[in-house]
């Protein structure tokens, strides 16, 4: 199979020794001010920064199989043969050049999916690396990322997806909301870097529904409405790097088990995508970690 190689490269009117040690960052969560998180997935790896770290970001995963602090980060891929790297190049005392590369020979099926949307998405998030390096090193207040549509596509379609878990213990507003519960699940996110840790900030889960909040604590919003065929409760838990979006429910009457019998049916789906969809528009409405890390400097 045909090789790839992607190349991408730009000056920064930066000292390498400062882009260097933004690089060494890269990976450690909150603390890392390069990979734009939150609008795409964040780098992760089983152990700090080293030759032998695994890890990755979303699906692609990789192993760290060259490392020169401050210069250059290389990577294996380890589905399929092939790697990519960052490196600083210094060009004077006040400016260097960041590159990034990759090299694959891919599977046919692997090829394909590079060619309809992942070569796209993958030059995007480098530029964005890009744009957060000069941020974060030369103090450069770029705009916004402009994605096209088709990356923006991808991107939706790519996205996190909740799971479903038990309702957590440490949800007390939804556990207590009734003394009998009829209906309870509860589907959960993580959170990833940069992301709203307020519970308040997810109020608008629901959509323009209007649920008023019916109760409130550090790390969890409860919202709500009864009616005469039942009662429902919403409760938003941020905690542990996580937000979950819990349903508790009440029926009343002959009624209620009717109208719940339907609506249970489509209840899964439209908790998920509720939460998928607001997940994801606090996402893409946070400062990128480049624009962080300029605002703590």
């Amino acid at each position: 199979m045909r090789a790839i190689r992607d190349v991408h490269s730009r000056e920064v009117p930066a000292p390498a020794e400062a882009v260097g040690v933004l690089l060494d960052r890269l990976g450690r969560g909150e603390d890392d001010p390069l990979f734009p998180t939150p609008a795409w997935p964040p780098v992760r790896f089983d152990r700090p920064l080293a030759v032998g770290a695994d890890g990755g970001h979303a699906f692609v995963r990789y192993r760290v199989s060259a490392y020169e602090p401050g210069r250059r980060i290389r990577f294996d891929f380890t589905a399929g043969d092939g790697w990519h790297e960052f490196r600083v190049r210094p060009l004077g005392p006040g400016s260097c050049r960041v590159e990034h590369v990759l090299e694959s020979r891919p599977s046919p099926v692997a090829a394909l999916r590079w060619l309809l949307g992942i070569r796209l998405v993958h030059g995007a998030v480098v530029e964005e690396v890009f744009d957060n390096i000069e941020r974060a090193a030369a103090g450069r207040p770029l705009p916004p990322a402009r994605r096209s549509a088709r990356v923006r596509l991808l991107s939706r379609l790519l996205w996190d997806r909740p799971r479903a878990v038990p309702l957590p213990a440490t949800a007390r507003l939804a556990h207590d909301a009734f003394p009998r519960t009829d209906f309870q699940d509860a589907w959960q996110l993580e959170l990833r870097p940069g992301m709203p840790q307020e519970p308040e900030a997810w109020q608008g889960v629901l959509g323009r529904s209007g649920f008023p909040v019916l109760g409130r604590t550090e790390h969890e919003i409860l919202l709500g409405k009864d009616a005469r065929h039942l009662d429902f409760r919403a409760s938003v838990q941020v905690a542990d790097g996580r937000v979950t979006l819990g349903t508790v429910v009440r029926i009343h009457r002959t009624a209620g088990r009717l109208y719940f019998a339907v609506v249970r049916r489509f209840h899964p789906f439209l908790a998920r995508a509720m939460l998928r969809r607001c997940h994801r528009r606090l996402a893409l409405a946070a400062p990128s970690a480049g624009e962080r890390e300029a605002a703590r400097a």
